[in-house]
């Protein structure tokens, strides 16, 4: 353990609310030990503010309870408690505090664990070093795999034998890739025997269920390096267990990502790329159960990446795509076509397209009715020729100057 500069703990505290402080003199109060945990520490560390900040704690959820009570703390969501979880409720913030644990038992996907004090013990079983640390709130770094000098060094490890981690739960063999890519600075840094043991290990992620999986699968392809991890999946022989199609065109995902990397595709977009064929979007679907509008997203890619393209005599006009969206009329296709356009690579068509706005057709079929067309097959038809009149004068003409080629 050692103690991290006064100065920089300082920045990295700033980011907490001032309830964590009020908490630490509380468990102090009691003797107890309470210390920020996980990842919280790695980011700290990092010099990012943490989405959550974990703590973990020497004291049992029972000692937790009265000692918040006593306090006149409310606790909420009692449903970590088995588990040594404890959240308390303090000046509007939640806190969740777990009691330091040591896997008695393990099946590959939950843990039987019972309660310790010991700090040692409940860092081995966590799954990264850079995950393993722990942070006292006067700036005391308990690191006991050296999980900082890792991080220093941009290096993704597993706390003691990669093996005996990952078969404790086989999710963190996709953890292990999403913190790849968001710690390491280059591709294909690996330990060799990391990847033996993710390559000898991976049938046990057939087991884990498919809402996990996606969770981390979302995480790594929109992270850093995200090609490089998915072809390495496909190396190793996880695409069968993970929702992957078996035969996922991976050359032209490596050329999707590359095109589309620096302007924030969705998951799915760069997922398309893999799929041939639009059946196979239905076997990932019940193995990701993956939300309706993703699904949505990547079948529209795959059956218009090659036929919604620019126009090849005039490759700076957005035309094409607008007339699409216009007839389309569905209130996200706008959003899908500038999936497909990151997808193609068409960089200035994008940027024109997120400045575009959707224009409101001027003619109404109580427009038609009004000048004495009844009809309803009637109505249906003319309102057609006027739209196709009204787009090839790109959106231009006004509900009068349509409305004069009405042939009654």
């Amino acid at each position: 353990m050692f103690t991290i500069s006064s100065l920089y703990i300082k920045k990295a505290f700033s980011t907490l609310h001032p309830c964590v402080f009020l908490s630490a003199e509380l468990f102090g109060k009691h003797n107890y030990e309470l210390r920020i945990a996980g990842g919280a520490v790695r980011d700290l560390l990092s010099g990012k503010r943490p989405e959550d900040v974990d703590f973990a704690t020497t004291a049992t959820p029972e000692e937790m309870k009265r000692m918040f009570q006593a306090a006149g703390i409310r606790m909420i969501n009692n449903k970590g408690e088995k588990h040594g979880t404890i959240t308390a409720r303090i000046h509007n913030e939640n806190f969740e505090v777990t009691t330091l644990r040591v896997d008695v038992q393990t099946d590959g996907r939950h843990a039987e664990v019972e309660f310790t004090t010991d700090w040692l013990k409940d860092a081995e079983r966590r799954d990264l070093t850079i995950n393993s640390m722990f942070l006292g709130l006067d700036g005391t770094l308990y690191d006991y795999f050296n999980g900082y000098e890792d991080l220093q060094n941009r290096e993704v490890q597993f706390v003691g034998s990669a093996e005996q981690r990952i078969q404790e739960d086989y999710l963190r063999i996709l953890r292990y890739f999403r913190f790849y890519g968001r710690v390491a600075l280059e591709p294909k840094c690996h330990e060799p025997q990391t990847l033996t043991a993710i390559r000898e290990n991976g049938h046990g992620l057939a087991q884990i269920s498919g809402e996990r999986i996606w969770v981390e699968l979302k995480k790594i392809v929109v992270g850093n390096h995200a090609a490089h991890l998915l072809e390495l999946m496909y190396q190793l022989g996880l695409a069968q267990y993970i929702g992957l199609p078996l035969d996922g065109n991976v050359e032209e995902m490596k050329q999707v990502w590359q095109r589309a990397k620096d302007h924030s595709p969705k998951p799915m977009t760069t997922l398309a790329a893999l799929f041939n064929y639009l059946q196979d979007v239905e076997k990932m679907d019940l193995r990701l159960k993956v939300s309706k509008e993703e699904k949505n997203l990547v079948a529209f890619l795959i059956k218009y990446r090659r036929e919604l393209c620019k126009d090849k005599d005039k490759p700076d006009s957005l035309k094409p795509f607008t007339d699409f969206i216009i007839d389309n009329r569905e209130l996200d296709t706008q959003s899908k076509v500038c999936e497909l356009l990151k997808y193609q690579g068409e960089k200035k068509l994008l940027e024109e397209l997120c400045r575009w706005t959707v224009p409101r057709f001027p003619v109404s079929g109580h427009d038609l009715r009004k000048l004495g067309v009844t009809s309803g097959k009637d109505i249906g038809a003319t309102l057609q020729n006027l739209r196709d009149i009204w787009k090839k004068s790109h959106y231009q003409l006004d509900k009068d100057e349509l409305l004069s080629y009405v042939k009654l």
